[in-house]
């Protein structure tokens, strides 16, 4: 006894799943922004490796502003370069495949579960953190250089990113959102 063939496609369900095929793999075209992401984290290397290199220079004459300004600074860059990493992993993760961390035991866990939720909370946590290293540098060096507009801006920035960060939170949260960023997998 045989089985009866299943029907043939018809042209517009073929143009469908052609279609549908299309931008399915067109995630892929992500790929190379998050390359580029990764040779932006080099540049970022290559300026804090500079920036290391002229603070220790100048340390034995610096005042101890100048020292903690110094290390501001070179926290405002291991901070973004956290940032860029957040970003390629958990957007490749998100966005084009997954990751087998299977062949890697020293990958840390939430390489592979920052769901979007918890990337957007993650991003703006490094955000605000930034900002507030800009804030304090502009504190730090009140006496040198004092302009009230600018402090002004950079604290009214800083606070519309942390309303910004507690509003996605708090919207995250009552949404249903995994808000410590754990994907349900």
């Amino acid at each position: 006894m045989t089985t009866p063939a299943a029907p043939e496609p018809s042209g517009l369900k073929r143009v469908e799943h052609g279609l549908e095929a299309v931008l399915f793999n067109s995630r892929w075209l992500m790929a190379p922004f998050y390359l580029g992401l990764v040779v932006s984290l080099a540049v970022l290397l290559y300026k804090f490796g500079a920036l290391l290199a002229e603070f220790i220079v100048h340390v034995p004459k610096a005042t101890e502003s100048d020292v903690i300004l110094g290390v501001l600074s070179l926290i405002d860059l291991s901070l973004t370069a956290n940032l860029i990493l957040i970003v390629v992993f958990s957007g490749y993760e998100n966005f084009v495949s997954r990751i087998d961390p299977g062949d890697h035991p020293d990958w840390p866990e939430w390489m592979t579960k920052v769901d979007f939720s918890g990337l957007k909370q993650k991003l703006l946590a490094s955000i605000v953190a930034i900002s507030a290293i800009q804030v304090l540098k502009a504190f730090m060096n009140i006496d040198a250089s004092f302009n009230s507009e600018k402090l002004m801006w950079l604290v009214g920035i800083h606070l519309v990113f942390v309303i910004s960060t507690v509003l996605l939170a708090l919207s995250d949260r009552f949404s249903g959102g995994h808000g410590a960023g754990e994907a349900s997998r």
